[in-house]
């Protein structure tokens, strides 16, 4: 067979093959897009001939073959080597071949390759050495301590192996597979005179093998990093394009204030400010000028600090980001006077400000005068927030100490990034002042979630999308307080950050590496992971949630329902909540009240989530009451209804069996309330329209809300609702039960769905105390009024909006819509109003009862 003289198989694009010769009998060149698999013997010649080897492409047809001549080798560099009289060294000047195989593959492979007239290398690590495959290579090379899959095609690993053993020629299976398609090992690798194959068939790889080559120019030499949490290196290039985040592990490599820039801020807008600013040495500590002087020349950093002014998707900010390389970003007095100078000016130019934290604490050297800085620098931002301008603080690994005693944890909204070490006092300081064993996990960002302390857990992928619409939402409702939006006049809103997002002014890396979309299926298959770990996140927070420190226990929950009742503020039941069943008889067709009890209680029911999702643009939940805990009866966060900005606070049952569980049934506990206060407040200082969606049977009632003060949280929401300087519109979408409903239905506007029901207590638990007979709710239902249409005709509410022409589980988009509708016409027209005016009517509304 022709090929077979030729030493190549010429493949179609669809892996077929392709005849070198026509029906004629007449050689045919190949066609354009066939690919050639090359046998080991042509590898060889190739590899090992002085002169010029044929394209492949072309030499398919036999036309330009050319055989190697058998006394002439050259190295991986292409360095002729003469021939050897001597047969040893002769062996010593083959060509090598750098076998990246299983140990089952690698032994059918190596004699294959060695008969070709290959020098074998086989790779291996030190937890394999003793594999009986590698005594049939004529060389090995180690690649680690501990095999992995990850090492197996890691391009740093492979390619220092494959300078190791001199390798001209490196063949890929396995585990080693994905490098075929990483463009930077690839071009690498060509830069080094290797190159690179692999099999044309996994499965058979010695059927032939495929030459991987690249269009893209090599990158400088010495730009790899190392994972400090799988200890892999990585091209420099590739972890910026992704984020510096490990492509293999998904560890959160630390970024400096450089990198941080380049990954976040719009390409050449950051200007920075007060770089240089004398140093100081209160205590005039040994040797501590010395060391600064030290840790400038070793990270060529000014300090531990830098701040400056930039724009995110166009939106100005100020920013300050800490260095963890120098002194471990401590708080020294320069770097207090660096963020004090960068919140004033922010203050004086009218701008929000963004501080990415990393430290482990107050700078030792400087004593008292370095805890002055937490102080100096809460001043500061005291007068930042008096302003009403935003604040948003990025904890990143490590915040501990005094930061976060200080500045990290006094933003109005607070990030962090997945995994990060957050706490006060250090875990060491912990063991060895007080002995105490600490739980796995304690002090991470998981950790301050769980605990309430955070807003949100954010992907570095996320940050900069998630930094942008917090941004924007705060400066849409304080532009009329003169924040400068950025350098033009740009339109806030919703849409036009998402253009800007997308086809704006791209990040420094962006611009440099792409549209930041890593090379190779590593990075796919990490990618693809990122999704999944977003979700995986989100499961855990659920899971905190359901401890039994926040929560009553899920196996009470359970046994509750089993028994067919679920208690809330003195008897709200379950009982026939799929729909209209066996009480609503009990009351007869009339009842109107029962039948919306029953309609409330529907498990098919929209909860206030599905509202959120279906008109809420761009929704960012908020979590915790910065105390205790985060209670997911309540959900709080930001968004755009009808193009406003708006803070959003809801009370959600769950859509299934699972999610009521997690969320207590929709019934609060007192980190809730204290939850949406936090937000109310915040809502307040920004000028924000507050808008709530209640649908809770009431306040959870069991001994640990109480001992957690449920009704002092309640309180606090009336009486801030009361006087809250915003406008705020409630809707009840399913049931309104007491003053747990109440709570977040002190409006100046309230609506309920037609289905809807709003009481002073269950009908069961109205049955049971006056009438000692829980079989009797159907009637009290219809004594108390509960429906939408009697609570309207009683002034209680200002609107009934209609579900459609079934209820809202038949048509949940007409739903929907009612109560968007309603909620964009409402707060037209209150937005419009005088603050003082808005107060005198939210005063008269609940004055007449």
């Amino acid at each position: 067979m022709k090929q077979r003289k030729q030493n190549y198989v010429t493949l179609s694009f669809d892996g077929a093959m392709v005849p070198s010769q026509g029906k004629s009998g007449k050689t045919e060149p190949a066609m354009e897009s066939a690919d050639v698999a090359y046998r080991l013997s042509r590898m060889f010649e190739e590899s090992a001939t002085a002169s010029a080897a044929p394209n492949a492409l072309d030499a398919a047809d036999g036309s330009e073959y050319t055989a190697a001549t058998t006394g002439d080798v050259r190295t991986a560099r292409g360095t002729l080597v003469a021939p050897l009289a001597d047969e040893g060294a002769r062996c010593a000047s083959k060509p090598v071949a750098l076998v990246m195989a299983r140990s089952k593959t690698a032994r059918r492979m190596m004699q294959s390759v060695a008969e070709a007239g290959f020098s074998v290398c086989a790779a291996y690590t030190q937890d394999h050495r003793f594999d009986v495959h590698l005594k049939a290579a004529q060389s090995t090379v180690s690649l680690g301590d501990k095999y992995t899959d990850a090492l197996f095609c890691n391009s740093h690993a492979v390619l220092t192996a494959a300078e190791t053993c001199g390798a001209s020629i490196v063949l890929l299976c396995d585990e080693a597979l994905p490098l075929a398609e990483v463009d930077s090992f690839l071009a690498r690798a060509a830069a080094r005179g290797m190159r690179v194959f692999r099999p044309l068939s996994p499965e058979a790889p010695l059927l032939g093998w495929v030459l991987c080559t690249t269009d893209k120019p090599a990158i400088e030499e010495g730009t790899w990093r190392t994972c400090p949490q799988c200890g892999l290196s990585f091209d420099e290039a590739s972890l910026a394009s992704g984020h510096y985040v490990c492509p293999t592990c998904g560890g959160y490599l630390r970024m400096s204030s450089a990198e941080r820039i380049n990954d976040l801020l719009d390409a050449n807008s950051f200007a920075e400010w007060s770089r240089c600013v004398p140093e100081t040495d209160p205590l005039g500590f040994p040797g501590y000028a010395g060391k600064l002087t030290a840790q400038r020349d070793k990270t060529g950093l000014e300090e531990a600090v830098r701040t400056g002014v930039g724009s995110i998707a166009g939106l100005k900010v100020a920013i300050g980001i800490m260095e963890s390389q120098f002194f471990m970003g401590s708080m020294g007095s320069v770097v207090g006077e660096k963020v004090a100078r960068l919140v004033e000016r922010a203050t004086d130019e009218r701008l929000p400000v963004v501080v990415f934290t990393a430290s482990g604490g107050a700078r030792m050297q400087e004593g008292l005068v370095s805890l002055m800085q937490m102080a100096k620098v809460s001043c500061a931002l005291a007068r930042h927030g008096e302003a009403g301008l935003p604040y948003i603080s990025v904890l990143t690994d490590p915040t501990t100490g005094g930061v976060t005693a200080s500045f990290a944890m006094q933003g109005d909204v607070i990030l962090a990034e997945p995994r990060a070490l957050i706490g006060f006092a250090g875990q060491r300081v912990i063991k060895d002042t007080i002995k105490q064993e600490l739980p796995e996990g304690f002090q991470t960002a998981e950790f301050a979630l769980e605990h309430g302390l955070i807003d949100a857990i954010v992907e570095r992928q996320e940050l900069r999308s998630t930094l942008a619409h917090l941004l924007a939402i705060q400066v849409s409702t304080a532009s009329r307080d003169g924040i400068d939006p950025g350098e033009s006049s740009l339109l806030v809103d919703y849409a036009s950050v998402c253009e800007n997002l997308e086809h704006g002014t791209a990040t420094y890396n962006t611009v440099t590496y792409g549209m930041l979309e890593p090379e190779g299926p590593l990075f796919t298959q990490i990618a693809a992971r990122r999704p999944r770990l977003g979700k995986a996140l989100a499961d855990l927070a659920g899971r905190l949630e359901r401890t039994r420190t926040h929560t009553v226990s899920p196996k009470r929950l359970e046994r509750a329902l089993a028994s067919g009742g679920f208690d809330a503020e003195a008897g709200a039941s379950l009982e026939g909540s799929s729909g209209l069943a066996d009480g609503a008889a009990a009351g007869g067709d009339a009842n109107r009240a029962w039948r919306s009890v029953q309609l409330a209680r529907n498990t098919h029911r929209p909860t206030a989530l599905a509202y959120i999702d279906a008109f809420v643009d761009g929704f960012i939940e908020l979590h915790g009451d910065r105390m205790f805990g985060d209670d997911g009866a309540v959900v709080c966060g930001l968004g755009w209804i009808g193009g406003r900005a708006v803070t959003v606070i809801a009370q959600e049952k769950g859509s299934d069996l699972k999610e009521r569980i997690r969320r207590n049934f929709g019934c609060p506990q007192p980190e809730g309330y204290r939850k949406s206060l936090r937000l109310m407040r915040q809502a307040e200082k920004f000028g924000r329209p507050v808008v709530c969606l209640v649908d809770t049977q009431g306040a959870f009632c069991g001994m640990e809300a109480e001992e957690r003060g449920q009704g002092n949280a309640i309180a606090d929401n009336l009486i801030a609702l009361a006087g809250l300087r915003v406008p705020v519109v409630s809707v009840l979408l399913g049931e309104g039960g007491s003053g747990g409903a109440l709570a977040l239905a002190l409006a100046d506007r309230v609506a309920m769905q037609e289905h809807a029901v709003y009481s002073v207590l269950s009908p069961e638990g109205f049955a049971s105390i006056l009438w000692k007979d829980r079989t009797r709710a159907p009637e009290a239902a219809a004594v108390m009024k509960m429906s939408a249409v009697e609570a309207c005709d009683m002034g209680i509410v200002d609107a009934v909006l209609p579900e459609g022409p079934a209820p809202a589980h038949e048509n949940p988009e007409i739903a929907a819509e009612q109560v968007r509708a309603y909620v964009v016409g409402t707060l037209g027209e209150l937005c419009e109003e005088p603050v003082e005016k808005l107060l005198a009517a939210r005063y008269e509304r609940f004055i007449k009862f």
